[in-house]
């Protein structure tokens, strides 16, 4: 559960500040004219941006501690899977 928060915490921030980053300066400028529809839809944006983001990082992981299924063979941790190369090779051969 923690482990896949932190796999998820750096794709998560990098995809919102990405996006977030392109609306700061239409957000900044405020008001202006010319920019009676982008404005607005900037900030309605970049406030989802915010919500989502802080939901998708602690609300989703303590719903799922909550909620979610219990690790095989009751309280003993699920070994990690094997992601190396001698795995893949079947795969990577085509066979």
């Amino acid at each position: 559960m923690l482990t896949g928060a932190e796999e998820r915490l750096s794709p998560i921030l990098m995809t919102a500040l990405c996006a977030g980053l392109a609306l700061v300066p239409i957000v900044v400028a405020g008001n202006l004219p010319g920019h009676e529809i982008e404005y607005p839809m900037a900030v309605v944006i970049l406030g989802g941006l915010t919500t989502s983001t802080l939901l998708n990082l602690f609300l989703l992981p303590a719903l799922y501690a909550r909620f979610g299924a219990k690790p095989c063979g009751g309280d003993t941790p699920r070994p990690p899977p094997d992601r190396s190369l001698r795995t893949l090779g079947p795969l990577l051969s085509g066979e």
